[in-house]
C-alpha cells in the first residue's frame, strides 16, 4: 500500500500553510489545487490549536479523497493518525522515522526533510517512504532552511532509489531544472497558495512537470 502511495506522489506536492494564503482558507485552495490536478498536499500549521489542526486536517483528507489524490500532515503523528491521513512528514528536529511508526498504521507514508547527503541516507536507513531534499532555491516560506541546492539533488538522486521530493523556492521558471536533476516530485507552496488564481498556477506548474518529465 505504502509503494502505491508513493507513486501516486510523483508530480506537484503542494504544502498549504495559513501564514502564506493572502488571508485565504488552506482547505479552499487544496480543493482548487486538487481539482486542477496536483498530486499531494501537505498541511503545514505552526500557529494553531492542535483541535483547529486536526479538523482542518479531517476537512483535506476528505477532499484528497474525493479526488483520489494524497494527503500528507506536517509534524503531528498523532493528528494524521486521527485523520487518517495517507502519510506524515518530519523535519530534522522532530520526531524519528521509526517512533512515528509506532503511531501511524501501515499504510500510512511517512517523508523526510533533508539538506544533506548524509541526512537522506540516514533517513532512508531508518525505513523514510520518500525523501524531501531542499532548500533547492532561497525560500521566503521557511526561515530556518538550509540550502541545498541542485548539487545535492543530483548526489541525493545518484545514491538512493527512494522517491525524491525537491523543495525551496521552486516556481515555473525553475522548475524544469529541478526534475531535469533527479527530482520525482516537486514540492510548492506560495507558487501556488499565493498566486491570483490557484488553479491557473497550479494548473501551469503542472504542465512544466509534465513536459520535463516526458524529455
Amino acid at each position: 500500500m505504502r509503494n502505491e502511495f508513493v507513486a501516486r506522489m510523483s508530480g506537484i506536492y503542494l504544502i498549504v500553510d495559513p501564514e502564506h494564503t493572502r488571508g485565504r482558507d488552506v482547505v479552499d485552495i487544496a480543493g482548487k489545487a486538487f481539482e486542477a490536478g496536483v498530486a499531494a498536499v501537505q498541511l503545514r500549521d505552526k500557529l494553531s490549536p492542535k483541535g483547529q489542526i486536526a479538523k482542518t486536517a479531517a476537512e483535506i483528507q476528505q477532499l484528497a479523497r474525493e479526488y483520489n489524490k494524497l494527503f500528507i500532515v506536517n509534524d503531528h503523528a498523532d493528528i494524521a493518525r486521527i485523520v487518517d491521513a495517507d502519510g506524515l512528514h518530519l523535519g530534522q528536529k522532530d520526531l524519528g522515522v521509526k517512533d512515528c511508526r509506532k503511531v501511524l498504521d501501515d499504510r500510512q507514508i511517512i517523508g523526510t526533510s533533508n539538506a544533506l547527503l548524509s541526512e537522506a541516507e540516514e533517513s532512508e536507513k531508518n525505513g523514510a517512504d520518500y525523501l524531501a531534499v531542499g532548500a533547492i532555491f532561497p525560500t521566503k516560506t521557511k526561515s530556518d532552511t538550509r540550502p541545498a541546492g541542485l548539487k545535492i539533488l543530483r548526489a541525493v538522486r545518484k545514491a538512493s532509489k527512494a522517491h525524491i521530493v525537491a523543495i525551496g523556492g521552486i516556481n515555473k521558471g525553475n522548475l524544469a531544472s529541478v526534475v531535469q536533476a533527479g527530482a520525482d516530485s516537486i514540492c510548492v507552496a506560495t507558487a501556488i497558495t499565493e498566486a491570483d488564481d490557484v488553479s491557473v498556477a497550479s494548473s501551469e506548474l503542472i504542465e512544466i512537470f509534465e513536459n520535463s518529465s516526458s524529455k
